[in-house]
């Protein structure tokens, strides 16, 4: 196969924190796979299951909107170049009004092409340019998400954390529109959205919303793994289901520790709203984000240590 480049090292190590020399095995053995190779590393105990190590980062804010009443939601980022201007009050401002706007749009492209809320004359990309002309930086809206349960019975709300780092949108529905102006309802919903914030590696509500494939991905994972090489299939079987459960456990917000109070799970804090409440409540969904997460942030050189280290091999 062709030369593993500096660049796959790069992103696998990115992606792992895995060593660049493990990174390059991998890469090697899965013939230059990126996915594969996070797998290859998971199974020989070097990679965890986490998401993207924090070296992957951008600098701006995550901000949400909440419409009165709790009906419409917005989770958005926004990205500038430096901590410098995403502390700017100006660049705050702005992020406040792009949330509000995105309440109402279905894409980046479209709340581009908006009125922007504070000078019907510009419109928000315009806007938007002038900031970049006032504050000195390039500055992109990278992606928002909006939840909308106007008309039936549900409540939205957010939690941003760290100052803009962290950003979680929740939806939780009700069977009544008098369950859902409930305020152990709308605190439950606040609840989950801090607890999500908490628990980076929660993906999904419950295990029933995880796709077959991840199943399968973890079960192949499990199996694989070096320490079950000698033990019988029957023994064998037992501890990959074992971990499998663990697993997706790890993945799921109902099977966590609730933060708030340890004795007892998130499922069980659910149970107690409903029992107050007296009918069925359920989180349906909610959307994590982290500033920069997937973004490549410059680091001088670094193609060159990699491609350094690898020579020197």
């Amino acid at each position: 196969m062709a030369e593993i480049s500096a660049k796959l090292v790069q992103e696998l190590r990115q992606k792992t924190g895995a060593g660049m020399m493990d990174c390059k095995k991998a890469l090697k053995e899965t013939e230059g796979n990126v996915e594969e190779a996070i797998d290859w590393l998971r199974k020989k105990g070097i990679a965890s299951a986490g998401k993207k190590s924090d070296r992957i980062a951008a600098e701006g804010l995550v901000d949400t909107y909440i419409q009165p009443g709790g009906k419409i939601g917005v989770l958005i980022e926004v990205n500038c170049q430096t901590d410098f201007v995403a502390r700017n009050d100006a660049f705050k401002n702005l992020v406040k009004n792009l949330a509000q706007q995105a309440a109402t749009a279905e894409s980046v492209e479209s709340l581009l092409a908006q009125s922007y809320i504070e000078d019907s004359s510009l419109t928000v990309d315009e806007a938007i340019k002038q900031a970049i002309a006032n504050l000195g930086e390039n500055i992109q809206v990278r992606r928002f998400i909006n939840f909308d349960v106007a008309g039936q019975p549900g409540v939205v709300d957010s939690y941003i954390h760290t100052g803009g780092r962290v950003g979680v949108l929740v939806e939780v529905s009700a069977k009544s529109d008098a369950a859902a102006a409930n305020e152990e309802v709308q605190g439950l919903a606040k609840n989950a959205a801090m607890q999500v914030a908490a628990c980076p590696n929660v993906e999904y509500v419950n295990v029933d919303q995880i796709p077959a494939e991840v199943v399968q991905k973890e079960k192949d994972i499990e199996s694989g793994k070096e320490d079950l090489a000698n033990k019988p299939e029957n023994i064998r079987e037992k501890i990959v289901q074992g971990r499998i459960e663990k697993r997706l456990k790890e993945l799921t917000l109902v099977d966590q520790p609730y933060i708030r109070d340890q004795s007892i799970s998130v499922e069980d804090l659910i149970k107690q709203v409903k029992a107050k409440v007296g009918e069925d409540i359920e989180v349906k969904r909610f959307v994590r984000y982290v500033l920069g997460e997937g973004i490549e942030k410059q680091e001088s050189n670094f193609a060159e240590e990699v491609a350094a280290q690898i020579g020197a091999k």
